[in-house]
């Protein structure tokens, strides 16, 4: 992984907004995680300026999309998250972001997204005689 400091060069910028595969509506799923830990926070979905704003500013901005507006993650809970590391996937379909979180992550006052028992599953390995 390259040390990388904010801004992120104009030149670095537009090579990653290149290689970004967004979708039809022009949106790519983040999958965000806790740099320390390594904990899954959340899911959400960028934008080109989204992303250019992320890696300019090194504060995470999103899509929002039930409100089709940016979304600078903390701006109205004070929750904000530090762009800590970046990273698209092998197909460049998906970004991997890790943060520093400050405050709960999710809209529901939640530590996670995932921290609700909603659907919730757990599956233990069991032994077949």
């Amino acid at each position: 992984m390259n040390a990388a400091t904010f801004p992120v060069p104009s030149e670095q910028l537009d090579q990653i907004v290149a290689r970004t595969a967004f979708d039809d509506r022009g949106l790519v799923p983040v999958i965000v995680t806790q740099h320390d830990t390594r904990e899954v926070l959340m899911l959400a979905y960028m934008n080109e300026e989204s992303l250019r704003m992320t890696l300019t500013e090194g504060r995470v901005v999103y899509w929002s999309r039930s409100r089709s507006e940016l979304w600078r993650k903390g701006d109205t809970s004070g929750n904000t998250q530090r762009l800590v590391s970046f990273a698209l996937d092998c197909d460049a379909d998906t970004i991997l972001i890790r943060v520093d979180q400050h405050g709960p992550a999710c809209h529901t006052g939640t530590r996670t997204c995932f921290d609700g028992d909603q659907l919730a599953l757990d599956f233990e390995a069991h032994e077949h005689a």
